[in-house]
C-alpha cells in the first residue's frame, strides 16, 4: 500500500509539474501580448499627441476665420446700409420729381384754363376789329 501512496505523489508531482509548465507558458504568453499592448498603446499616445496639436491648430484655424468672416460681415453691413442710403435717396428724389410732376401738371391746367379765356378774350377783340372795320368801312363808302 505504500507503493500506492508514492505511486499517487509521484502522479501528484507530474500532475503539478506539468501544470507548472502550462502556466509558465500561458503567463509568458500573457507578458507577451501585455508589451504588444504597451507598444501599442505607446504608439497611440503619440498619435493623440499629433492629432492633439493638428486639433489645435485647426481650432486656431478656425477661430482666425471666424474673427476674418465677423470683420467681412461688419463691412459687408457698412455696404448693405450704404446701398440703403442710396435707395432712401433715390425714392426721396423720386418723390420730389412726383411733386414737380405734380405741381407743373396742375399749373399747366391752370395755364390752360388761362389760355382758353385769353383765348376767348383774343377772339371778343378780333371780332370787335372786325366789326370797326366794317362800320369804319361803311362811314367811308357813305361819307365820300
Amino acid at each position: 500500500m505504500e507503493i500506492l501512496l508514492y505511486i499517487a505523489a509521484l502522479i501528484a508531482a507530474v500532475a503539478f509539474a506539468v501544470l507548472v509548465i502550462y502556466l509558465s507558458i500561458t503567463l509568458k504568453s500573457v507578458s507577451r501580448t501585455m508589451n504588444n499592448v504597451a507598444d501599442t498603446l505607446e504608439g497611440v499616445e503619440e498619435q493623440m499627441e499629433g492629432i492633439t496639436l493638428e486639433t489645435t491648430a485647426l481650432l486656431n484655424k478656425t477661430n482666425k476665420l471666424a474673427e476674418d468672416v465677423g470683420e467681412k460681415s461688419q463691412k459687408l453691413n457698412s455696404l448693405v446700409d450704404g446701398v440703403k442710403g442710396i435707395g432712401d435717396s433715390v425714392q426721396e428724389f423720386n418723390q420730389s420729381i412726383r411733386s414737380v410732376s405734380r405741381s407743373l401738371t396742375s399749373s399747366k391746367i391752370n395755364d390752360d384754363d388761362s389760355a382758353a379765356q385769353a383765348m376767348r378774350w383774343g377772339q371778343v377783340a378780333i371780332n370787335l376789329y372786325k366789326k370797326y372795320k366794317k362800320e369804319d368801312g361803311r362811314k367811308n363808302k357813305g361819307g365820300i
